[in-house]
């Protein structure tokens, strides 16, 4: 047995985002099947949370379950969490009654006793989903999977530093480079609130003028974690600040936050002119009085925390920080190996990874240095690199949307199932660029007036080099990213927050897969450098597992990190150093990818070699997708329960 399958023998799973259904019948005789393997596999040390609460609600010592209407109890989860943070709401396009009332007037409340109080209140709704009467089929799905998001977005309980990110779940620094509420909440307001009407555009009027407080909220949270020791690297608070400049860096009539206002009450009808300036001009004089001075205050105070922070690199260096990392292992990364393990994982896939890289290089002729090497010496190649101007960036941005036309005619081949919303490339602001991750997907609203965003990084166009585009578009968009998340957003016979769901191993393990879907498929035919793209791709993946756990685990410095990253794939240094900044802040994160997609891989194998002719793809891929997004442990009972109704 080698070691990557002596380790994955081993791996449990419990994560990813938003959800769906499947075919109703097939799902009660899945679930029904899973339930009862569940409860004569009362040894197993490979259960998430859910499934041990499920064997111990099905043993007969058990006192009598209350009875309690579960549908209202998803709503009051849903309304727990969106209540606190309406900007999300507002992303999502929810109902009042899922969202606690009228929302998109509201800003949300990152202040200690607010977010303390979120936390509290879905702990107590758990409670009672916890206490209440065991079912079958999806009615005990439901029940099993709302306790295991309820408990993601409560976070630990051992921790009351960080906030609850509606992605993320538990993050640890409130204010940091890459995310936090001072980034994602004004630009989910530049993005996502719809301004269609006058009351539209007065509502986002409230909004600005509402930023001071919020930042003030934020800025308390911060304090409170910094009182309690939790404060981010010297490093991360540089880059923070300097993130923050470039925020309140344009004029305010050129800021994101202004131009979304400018260019949509253009659109409003029966709004007059008069009208039209005068809530230009309230909107600029909130902007420059407001949210610029707010920000500035913000620059103060990190400014401040330079000569206080520490300049170690991994979060087992805070208070408490090994208890959180291993925490941040299990939820992030969904499994039950501990650091060591998937340490060791990471470094046989490393390898792995490099020999098919370098049977490729061989294939083209090149062979003197190492993989690393030979990839830095492509990434140079005049073949490969777009023109650093406008005229470049805008043709990088039509052959992203060709690749997706592209795999868009090719989906029915492996897919029963499509989405039913579009989705969009667009490039990060100016005021991003610096902070923002090479590519990003955000949801559509439900209600499909917002398309699903593919978000590409154009600050360092030798970053994206024609060969590495492909995969990142199979990623972020089809069949990765858009397509799971945006099926799982359409199936409204499921409880909200199972329809947005974000577990991260899920997520970001189907979209990996996804990537060699794409391979399997032929879209890289002829294409032996786009594949490389491909396999440098994977491998990023398989590196994160080793720099993550050697950050938080093993204690290496952010220049150990960056060097093993930069050595090891040849990606352009811009790049390497946001990635490790990138980990820095998000323990256990960057987990997600190859744990979640190494499970799905070891899971299509086991139904093809239980079902040989049998085996459809389709109805596999449906299956996972319409399943929705669940813990990877209920994910191997449903595949096991489906292979059984298949034979």
């Amino acid at each position: 047995m080698t070691l990557l399958e002596s380790i994955t023998s081993k791996m449990i799973t419990t994560g990813a985002p938003m959800i769906t259904t499947m075919n109703k019948t097939t799902l009660f005789l899945a679930m029904s099947l899973a339930l009862s393997a569940c409860q004569q596999e009362d040894k197993s040390t490979t259960q998430s949370t859910a499934v041990k609460t499920q064997q111990t609600l099905a043993e007969p010592a058990v006192q009598q379950k209350a009875s309690v209407d579960l549908d209202a109890l998803y709503q009051q989860s849903a309304v727990a969490l969106f209540s606190a943070r309406p900007v999300s709401a507002s992303m999502y396009g929810l109902s009042e009654a899922d969202a606690g009332g009228f929302y998109n007037d509201r800003l949300d409340d990152y202040s200690p006793e607010s977010e303390a109080k979120m936390r509290q209140n879905i702990r107590q709704l758990n409670d009672q989903l916890t206490a209440a009467e065991p079912s079958t089929g999806i009615a005990e799905e439901n029940r099993q999977v709302m306790m295991d998001i309820n408990q993601y977005f409560a976070g630990d309980a051992q921790f009351d530093i960080g906030y609850i990110d509606v992605w993320m779940g538990l993050s640890a620094f409130v204010i940091n480079q890459i995310n936090g509420p001072l980034i994602d909440v004004p630009n989910t307001l530049a993005t996502n609130h719809a301004i269609n009407s006058a009351d539209d555009a007065h509502n986002y009027l409230k909004r600005l003028s509402a930023l001071g407080q919020f930042v003030d909220h934020v800025l308390a949270k911060s304090e409170h974690d910094i009182a309690k020791g939790w404060l981010a690297p010297r490093v991360i608070i540089e880059k923070t600040i300097a993130g923050l400049e470039s925020f309140i860096a344009p004029k305010p009539a050129d800021h994101p936050l202004m131009k979304h206002l400018a260019d949509a009450i253009k659109n409003i009808e029966g709004l007059s002119q008069a009208e039209n300036d005068k809530v230009t001009q309230a909107a600029l004089n909130a902007i420059s009085t407001v949210v610029y001075p707010a920000y500035q205050k913000v620059i103060a105070q990190q400014t401040a925390l330079l000569d206080k922070a520490p300049t170690t690199a991994g979060i087992w260096a805070q208070p408490n920080g090994e208890a959180f990392y291993q925490s941040a292992v299990k939820v992030l990364g969904d499994t039950d190996l501990s650091p060591q393990e998937v340490h060791d994982l990471g470094l046989a896939e490393v390898d792995r990874i490099l020999a098919e890289m370098d049977a490729i290089f061989q294939s083209e002729g090149m062979s003197e240095g190492t993989v690393g090497e030979r990839m830095t010496a492509l990434n140079d190649d005049p073949r490969f690199l777009y023109e650093d101007s406008d005229a470049g960036r805008e043709q990088l941005l039509a052959d992203l949307n060709r690749y997706i036309e592209e795999i868009n005619v090719r989906m029915p081949e492996q897919f029963g199932t499509a989405p039913p919303y579009a989705v969009e490339v667009r490039k990060f602001p100016k005021s991003r660029e610096a902070s923002a991750p090479g590519g990003m997907y955000n949801s559509p609203s439900i209600d499909g007036s917002q398309p699903g965003i593919y978000w590409i990084n154009l600050r360092d166009i030798k970053a994206n080099p024609k060969f590495d585009l492909k995969t990142l578009t199979y990623h972020e968009a089809n069949p990765g990213h858009h397509w799971q998340v945006a099926l799982n957003l359409a199936q409204d016979d499921l409880p909200m927050l199972r329809r947005i769901a974000p577990y991260n191993a899920f997520a970001e393990g189907w979209a990996l897969y996804s990537e060699l879907v794409a391979y399997e498929m032929g879209m890289y035919e002829n294409d032996p450098f786009g594949n490389l793209g491909r396999l440098k791709a994977e491998l990023f993946r398989a590196v994160r597992l080793v720099v993550d756990t050697g950050l938080h685990y093993k204690k290496w410095t952010r220049e150990e990190a960056i060097k093993y990253m930069a050595d090891t794939t040849g990606t352009v240094a811009s790049d390497v150093v946001a990635e490790i900044e990138r980990y820095m802040v998000w323990p256990g994160q960057a987990l997600g990818y190859k744990m979640g997609m190494i499970n799905m891989v070891k899971l299509r194998q086991k139904a093809k070699d239980a079902l040989g002719d049998k085996f459809d793809i389709k109805a596999f891929h449906d299956l996972i997708l319409l399943g929705g997004g669940v813990p990877m442990s209920f994910l191997d009972q449903k595949i096991d329960a489906w292979i059984q109704t298949q034979l």
